[in-house]
């Protein structure tokens, strides 16, 4: 399941933020922003408009989705259920499928 809080989104944020190596200074300036509100962002206090949602992509050069994948939250066990969860809903010929990718990875 796809995650949509603010501290998910917030720690992805800083994740791909400190990537780029950007500090939170850069980037709120990048942004028109103040490091302040955007340090609240990342860990979660504050939440963030679609526009500026799409401004941080535009300056970290990612796409929206990433900031909602909730993964680094999960451990491998919660992660391995989910898959079994998916397999479980799949199709032979989905199974087939994601067979295919995971053994090419």
């Amino acid at each position: 399941m796809v995650s949509f809080d603010n501290i998910t989104i917030g720690k992805k944020i800083k994740e791909i933020r400190r990537n780029r190596a950007f500090t939170q200074d850069i980037l709120a300036e990048k942004l028109g922003i103040d490091a302040k509100h955007l340090s609240r962002i990342e860990c979660g206090k504050n939440s963030l408009s679609l526009n500026l949602l799409l401004k941080i992509c535009s300056v970290l050069d990612t796409e929206p989705s990433a900031f909602f994948d909730n993964s680094i939250n999960k451990n491998k066990a919660e992660l391995v259920q989910e898959i079994k969860n998916i397999l479980n809903q799949s199709s032979d010929e989905k199974i087939r499928c994601i067979y295919k990718i995971v053994t090419n990875l």
